[in-house]
């Protein structure tokens, strides 16, 4: 039920500015424009795991986001999974 009123409350966020992040604010990993997104405070940001990444920053965006609404690990893509996602693809298709 919870994932459902999420969903809904992201599907209604009226003209959210488009994603332009290429890391995913929570893990720090590689994005693309076909990467799941979430919206924030008006802003959409690309994630790297749907299910996870979402809820946390959607949560606690200050924790992830600066003031400006830059993800605080712009510039700092990692190839490596942090720990609790070794051993899934994160959503991925390679």
């Amino acid at each position: 039920m919870l994932n459902l009123l999420f969903a809904l409350a992201l599907a209604a966020s009226p003209e959210a500015k488009p994603a332009t992040n290429v890391v995913c604010p929570v893990q720090g990993l590689k994005v693309t424009e076909k990467s799941k997104t979430v919206v924030v405070r008006g802003q959409e940001y690309r994630i790297c795991c749907p299910g996870d990444c979402d809820t946390k920053l959607a949560k606690d965006p200050d924790k992830y986001l600066a003031k400006d609404g830059t993800p605080k690990n712009a510039g700092k893509a990692t190839e490596k999974p942090s720990a609790g996602h070794e051993g899934h693809d994160m959503g991925h298709k390679h």
